[in-house]
């Protein structure tokens, strides 16, 4: 991560004040923490999507080496537009990919169409809220990839990894990953602030300033984006939120563990000085 020092982030009309703005880039890490599930709106905001996850996407080599060794099918919860799916269905493994939004599982399936029937009649999608999930049949790998455990609700969490772990075949793996943050740090910066380009090939120049905001008490966290776009002959200025829950470790441990799941695998990666990425591999307790 790279302090930013020149003017994109007066770019928009930010009306807060930020406590630090920063500049990601590809290289600076293999994930944008806090941002993966953010839905599109409408077909504007889909360059703003993409942008976020595109880049940030190597999660994949994880999984799919994790998807060779259990074989499907794969149970891809929170699946948006197929950056994980379409994939693994290319790859060669029946995927059910789960879903709160229609207009991104139908991406999703329009993307599966193009590349060929090989691709779209292996995957299924099932359109709702995983705080309400109901499975109907058993998996090899289910994946919560993309922080999407930070979009339930902690009430809703230990149901939801019960059903899981109910659906997982005896010798299947749930994979998941989340953002921990250090609780001093949060404590004293609640705010993050940071300002980006998102590259559009269309003659449309579009910079983002993003407000990240955590409330402690709440276990709650908001991203706000302000956007501005810009060509010839008019400027536009919008604004776009999603809202995440923080994912404390020991909470989501004994969870885990209520729910007959163990963990077999933990690898972590520092994103900054005071947060990590945190990959699990769960599988069945003995």
């Amino acid at each position: 991560m790279h302090t930013q020092t020149g003017t994109p982030a007066t770019r928009t009309s930010d009306p807060l004040p930020p406590s630090r703005v920063t500049t990601f880039s590809p290289a600076a890490s293999a994930r944008l923490p806090g941002l993966e599930s953010v839905s599109a709106l409408d077909d504007d905001q889909m360059w703003l999507h993409d942008a976020l996850l595109g880049p940030f996407s190597g999660d994949i080599v994880e999984y799919l080496a994790l998807a060779r060794s259990t074989g499907g099918p794969v149970l891809d919860l929170g699946s948006g537009t197929g950056r994980l799916a379409v994939p693994f269905a290319r790859h060669g493994f029946a995927v059910e990919a789960v879903d709160r939004d229609a207009r991104s599982l139908d991406r999703l399936l329009d993307w599966a169409e193009r590349i060929g029937p090989h691709v779209r009649n292996r995957i299924t999608v099932t359109r709702t809220d995983l705080a309400r999930l109901r499975l109907r049949r058993r998996y090899r790998l289910a994946l919560l990839a993309g922080t999407m455990v930070a979009a339930v609700p902690p009430p809703a969490r230990p149901a939801v990894l019960r059903e899981i772990a109910a659906h997982l075949a005896s010798d299947g793996a749930l994979a998941l990953d989340y953002t921990a943050h250090d609780p001093a740090g949060l404590a004293r910066d609640p705010y993050r602030t940071w300002a980006f380009e998102v590259p559009r090939f269309d003659g449309v120049t579009e910079w983002v300033v993003a407000r990240q905001a955590f409330d402690t008490a709440a276990s709650s966290e908001r991203i706000t984006y302000f956007v501005e776009r810009s060509d010839k002959t008019r400027i536009r200025r919008s604004i776009a939120s999603t809202d995440k829950w923080i994912v404390r470790q020991g909470d989501l441990y004994e969870e885990l563990h209520a729910a007959g799941l163990r963990v077999a695998d933990e690898r972590e990666q520092w994103l900054d000085e005071r947060t990590r990425s945190v990959l699990l591999v769960c599988r069945t307790a003995k």
